[in-house]
């Protein structure tokens, strides 16, 4: 961390706007739904960072972007996804200080991220380490298609009405909680995300409620 910042100290601290990390939103899956700000992002860097729950494993967000990736360095970062065999403030600290060390070197880096920016996004705990520890990175955010829209354009109805409110939840583990979340809502519509292995048992309980 110390290398980083006396590089920063003598190169970035005269010259303006160098520093900057591109997080792009890369959608839903489907790479017919990258938007043209996230193709332009990609195509212009020179490093690509994606991420991965093992290093043996296939990243979707890579996946997406494969068209746009020739001679690009492309760098996983493993993300905890949960597991308890990682240590999530370990993973994101060293993860920021390897986009930094990236940064200094290429200045044009990306990072990916599955979905949107915005919503769930697990780059948000990089960039939070980013933004404390490395201040002089600009940070730039490209918003994607989110998997919510998505499904409502493929179901071919409207997701929110007038006079209705939307509420995004995290599929909690004990559906009870999902339970008592469905019966205590109102002229709202419940979009449910993070479901994962639960989707059977998810799907039972919202054929009984």
């Amino acid at each position: 961390m110390k290398k980083i910042n006396i590089f920063f100290k003598n190169n970035f601290f005269s010259k303006k706007n160098n520093a900057l990390l591109t997080v792009v939103g890369v959608g839903p899956g489907d790479p017919n739904y990258l938007t043209m700000a996230a193709i332009k992002a990609i195509r212009k860097s020179k490093v690509v960072f994606y991420p991965v729950s093992g290093f043996d494993k296939e990243s979707f967000s890579l996946k997406i972007v494969k068209k746009y990736l020739r001679f690009k360095k492309k760098i996983p970062i493993i993300f905890p996804m949960g597991r308890k065999d990682h240590n999530p403030q370990e993973i994101w600290k060293k993860a920021a200080e390897i986009i930094v060390e990236n940064i200094t070197r290429h200045k044009k880096v990306v990072l990916l991220c599955l979905g949107d920016t915005s919503i769930f996004a697990s780059s948000s705990y990089i960039i939070n380490e980013i933004k404390e520890n490395y201040p002089q990175v600009k940070i730039n955010l490209i918003p994607g298609i989110s998997s919510v829209s998505l499904a409502a354009a493929l179901g071919n109805f409207q997701l929110i009405n007038q006079g209705e409110t939307l509420e995004i939840l995290e599929c909690p583990d004990n559906l009870d909680d999902l339970i008592n979340s469905i019966k205590d809502k109102k002229n709202c519509v419940l979009a449910i995300m993070k479901v994962g292995k639960r989707w059977q048992s998810v799907k039972k309980v919202l054929k009984d409620e």
